[in-house]
């Protein structure tokens, strides 16, 4: 059998997390956050603002970006502000109600790392966590 594809092993890992995350969101009751939620949620993490950026980092169009802000925005999840520098343009925040379900988001992302620490041990995730970030520092 040959060897699998590195990309279908990051993005096996990356449904992992995300339907983890998603899933104990739910549990600690923050009803259902959608995948596309959880993008968006981990981009303003990542230190994403744009909406337009997100939108292309999703994949999605403009107008399907702004129907997902507003629902986002009814939820408290996401608080939209226009851009001062374009004023065609939203910038995307954390609202501030969202800050408990940011803190559980974290501290369910660390233990789902622990988990996976717990499997691999912690040599091999620092080597792969410093391999993956020593990769992404060539891209910008």
């Amino acid at each position: 059998m040959a060897a699998s594809l590195f990309m279908l092993d990051l993005v096996r890992t990356f449904y992992w997390f995300d339907e983890q995350l998603r899933s104990r969101l739910e549990e600690r009751g923050w009803g259902k956050v959608t995948r596309s939620q959880s993008l968006v949620l981990a981009n303003l993490a990542n230190g994403e603002t744009r909406a337009a950026r997100i939108a292309e980092n999703l994949g999605i169009s403009r107008q399907a970006m702004s129907q997902l802000l507003t629902e986002m925005e009814e939820r408290k999840l996401v608080a939209l502000h226009p851009d001062p520098t374009d004023r065609r343009a939203r910038i995307v925040a954390f609202a501030p109600e969202a800050q408990g379900i940011r803190a559980d988001a974290q501290a369910i992302l660390r233990d789902l790392e622990g988990s996976v620490r717990d499997v691999v041990g912690e040599q091999n995730l620092v080597k792969v966590t410093g391999t993956l970030r020593a990769f992404l520092a060539t891209l910008n």
